[in-house]
């Protein structure tokens, strides 16, 4: 796990999560090999349950403060645990569509 990655999973750890899962997904896009701007975090905690998708969102952001400033995309999927059980995974995050990204110039 990266400095960024590790700072983001740590700064998660206020949510209480009961399962956290952060991805580094820079692979995927168009960034230099070993970079942490591209994460996909799936967060299972019962600080959800009263909370609709915006304001689940809204804290994961509060939680980051200023380490949002440190990457350029993360993909939320957050959850309640009855919400998890009944489905287990998150969806895959889509290919990248953008950012100098040959594959996707060539074949829009």
């Amino acid at each position: 796990m990266g400095d960024i990655q590790n700072a983001l999973h740590q700064a998660m750890q206020s949510l209480q999560p009961v399962h956290l899962e952060l991805v580094n997904e820079s692979f995927m896009h168009s960034v230099p090999p070993g970079s942490e701007s591209h994460f996909k975090a799936v967060i299972v905690s019962d600080e959800f349950a009263s909370l609709n998708a915006v304001k689940r969102h809204q804290a994961v952001y509060r939680s980051l403060g200023d380490l949002m400033s440190s990457i350029h995309a993360l993909a939320l999927h957050t959850y309640t645990p009855a919400e998890w059980n009944a489905r287990e995974q998150a969806p895959d995050s889509p290919n990248c569509l953008g950012g100098g990204n040959t594959d996707a110039k060539a074949n829009p």
